[in-house]
């Protein structure tokens, strides 16, 4: 028997409907996984540690520097970072242990770690007396941060929105999804920003669909639904104004919807020449899948693997991947020449020809169309001067609005 599922989003005002049994939940969590959460001592958090106390515990190395001490004696001083944040740490040059270290730390990024934990005044660092590269496979999520939303439920959701689909835009959605699964589940939707941390696409990507599920389906003309999204808006700008105002120290860049109303209404002025134009919502809502799906490309992580450029470039030689060094989330030095926004559209294309899926040309044109404008303007990114389809306009407002709601959620 299913069971709807109802939440809202934004602001309280969009319904989050969608129906899945525990049978429906099961079967879906076995076909995509989601990603194995960290525990035990993958959650270790420093100031929980009682000073003078020996811990063992995998790091990454976030920068070090060779230092000398009031009596010219050299130690290193070492900033390592897991999903907890930043922690400061020393080693001691015994035995020339400075020198054998640094080679390491040239060639490496994570690290065991075996130390014990000073307190001086409440700030709590580490002396390392044992430090070792990890060679073998690593989990990301225990070193760097992450969504604390329910994985397992926005995984349910989004695989739920694209049962709904017609073909060929359901063969397309989920030859995607199982091609690239293990890899787009983790990704970050940005370095900084929003969504900037491991399940970050993934929220991301579940939130455009509940925008545009809002849009499409919940209100009867998607013009006045719309308006009444910016309407939100503008009702929540005023809101963080009012709390401004009343605040000891005013803070401009709290206003996370400055500057944005006029940018929305002149985007719905776009539409506006499309009033007669219905949304072809599974167009709409493939489109979605794919917009950021190429940011499995173009950010690089510890723990990230290189399947899809083997997909992409079956012929390329890309033995050097397996020797990077990978820390926390940076952009990838070979996916930043090409950008998520072409990718998208190199994802796309051959997903569609190595599957054998047939689609008109015009809605193969039309999602390309959707991903290459998802950014609105040339300025923010957009590959075309401005939208030229109804779809087109839904898919940047749907994503502006994500994009900047997820930056007062209290748990992201």
């Amino acid at each position: 028997m299913s069971e709807q599922q109802t939440q809202t989003y934004f602001y309280q005002f969009i319904p989050v409907q969608y129906e899945a049994s525990a049978e429906d939940k099961e079967k879906i969590l076995r076909e995509f996984p989601p990603p194995r959460l960290p525990d035990g001592e993958e959650l270790f958090q420093i100031q929980e540690e009682a000073g003078g106390s020996n811990v063992k515990v995998r790091l990454l190395l976030n920068e070090y520097s060779v230092e000398v001490t009031k009596t010219n004696k050299q130690y290193l001083k070492m900033r390592f970072s897991n999903n907890a944040g930043t922690i400061n740490t020393k080693m001691w040059d015994n035995q020339g242990s400075v020198e054998k270290t640094i080679s390491l730390l040239e060639e490496y990024s994570v690290f065991d770690i075996e130390a014990k934990v000073d307190d001086y005044r409440g700030h709590k660092s580490l002396t390392i007396n044992r430090i070792q590269p990890c060679t073998g496979e690593i989990n990301p999520f225990s070193l760097l941060s992450y969504t604390r939303q329910d994985l397992k439920e926005l995984t349910v959701e989004l695989v739920s929105y694209l049962q709904e689909l017609e073909s060929p835009f359901k063969e397309i959605s989920f030859a995607a999804l199982r091609r690239f699964w293990d890899q787009f589940s983790i990704r970050p939707a940005a370095k900084g920003h929003h969504h900037n941390y491991l399940g970050g696409l993934l929220k991301h990507t579940v939130g455009l669909m509940r925008f545009t599920r809002y849009v499409v389906k919940f209100e009867e003309d998607h013009y006045q639904a719309v308006l009444k999204l910016i309407n939100c808006v503008e009702k929540a700008h005023k809101r963080d104004i009012w709390t401004q105002l009343n605040a000891d120290e005013v803070k401009l860049q709290q206003l996370v919807w400055k500057d944005t109303i006029d940018h929305l209404y002149t985007m719905f002025y776009g539409m506006m020449p499309f009033k007669d134009s219905v949304p072809q919502y599974d167009l709409l809502l493939t489109s979605i899948l794919f917009h950021d799906i190429g940011k499995i490309f173009e950010y690089d992580h510890a723990g990230k693997k290189f399947a899809e450029f083997n997909f992409l470039y079956p012929t390329a030689n890309t033995a050097h991947l397996a020797s990077r060094k990978q820390t926390g989330i940076i952009m990838d030095e070979l996916g930043v020449m090409i950008g998520h926004i072409p990718y998208g559209v190199l994802m796309l294309t051959k997903v569609i020809e190595s599957e054998s899926i047939p689609v008109s040309l015009e809605d193969i044109h039309h999602m390309s169309h959707c991903i290459l404008c998802h950014h609105g303007l040339p300025e923010w990114g957009s590959c075309v001067s401005k939208p030229q389809t109804l779809e087109g306009y839904l898919i940047h407002i749907v994503d502006y609005l994500d994009s900047r709601y997820e930056n007062t959620e209290a748990i992201k």
